[in-house]
């Protein structure tokens, strides 16, 4: 990668991501884009930014041909929760912003990264330790944009040769940008009040396990993976990683270990968590592992401890604790 573009890059994952190539890359390298700007924001102001409609294919294709990239990460989508509330939108969003990006993709023989998410699976998967190759049949409008996506991305790497590579992302977790409508949000929002009230009401049951990962892992798993050896790859669209597997009262009980006085109760969301139950209970990594030497290090206790470090700096700097 020695020119990349990526879009929606001041979402959760975006706007670490562009932070990482402009570290590995240099400024210059990175093309970040977004719908938006945001006053302030180190991705607007620190480097190249550009806005962009991904739904704009002709604007999207103008500035991968002036930048003259050789990588495309298309990361602008609606989520989970968000897609579920506006599933006409979520499509036309997220499946238009997707074949503009492989079209592109293929139009100037660049490499292409698009995530998919374990809301590729469904109720008829394997809930337990679910396969890289398993029954996929999601009941979620971002679950079947998600598995179009896998298909569309495969189709255009065997049709047109196009270096197209994904991962299938757990739920993610990070104390830079607070999350944007998934249904995973509640492992990011417990951390912020704990530290601001000391209590926590979860939008998801007590007892539902999903697969999870902190960002870091996250970024490191894309830039490790784009830049593999496209010989080792067997799966490309996309690969199950995951770090750890908990409940919302695994989660309270690492930041008791912590926090001591802190108290966690429900008030159970009952899309989110039709949702949540859809999905696995835990996911096997070991095509990632095997093929492009994919390698989590953080597990529950460790994010905890960094989650809440981290953010208790953030909200005293802002003056919310």
């Amino acid at each position: 990668m020695k020119k990349v573009l990526v879009t929606g890059s001041l979402g959760q994952i975006g706007s670490e991501l562009v932070y990482r190539l402009r570290q590995d890359n240099g400024m210059d390298s990175v093309i970040a884009t977004d719908i938006r700007t945001i006053e302030g924001s180190p991705v607007c102001e620190e480097g190249i930014f550009e806005v962009l409609d991904v739904t704009d294919y002709d604007k999207f294709l103008e500035l991968a041909k002036k930048y003259e990239v050789d990588t495309i990460i298309h990361l602008a989508a609606l989520l989970s929760a968000t897609a579920e509330a506006r599933p006409a939108f979520a499509w036309n969003l997220n499946m238009t912003g997707l074949m503009n990006g492989l079209e592109i993709a293929r139009e100037l023989n660049t490499k292409f990264f698009a995530p998919s998410s374990i809301a590729a699976y469904g109720p008829n998967s394997q809930s337990d330790n679910t396969p890289q190759d398993d029954i996929m049949r999601p009941t979620t409008m971002y679950g079947v944009t998600k598995v179009a996506g896998e298909l569309l991305a495969d189709y255009y790497h065997t049709k047109y040769g196009v270096d197209t590579r994904s991962v299938r992302f757990p739920g993610l977790i990070s104390y830079k940008v607070e999350p944007g409508g998934g249904t995973t949000d509640y492992a990011v929002d417990i951390y912020y009040e704990a530290l601001k009230s000391g209590s926590y009401k979860s939008f998801i049951a007590e007892g539902t396990s999903m697969d999870m990962m902190y960002m870091d892992d996250a970024i490191e798993a894309i830039v490790k993976l784009m830049n593999a050896d496209a010989d080792r790859l067997v799966h490309r669209n996309a690969f199950n990683i995951t770090a750890m597997a908990f409940t919302p009262e695994e989660i309270a009980a690492s930041i008791k270990k912590v926090m001591p006085e802190f108290e966690m109760g429900y008030d159970v969301d009952p899309i989110r968590q039709g949702i949540a139950e859809s999905w696995p209970n835990s996911i096997d990594a070991t095509c990632a592992k095997d093929e492009w030497d994919f390698a989590p290090k953080f597990d529950l206790d460790g994010m905890t401890k960094e989650m809440l470090e981290k953010l208790t700096v953030k909200l005293k700097a802002e003056g919310k604790i």
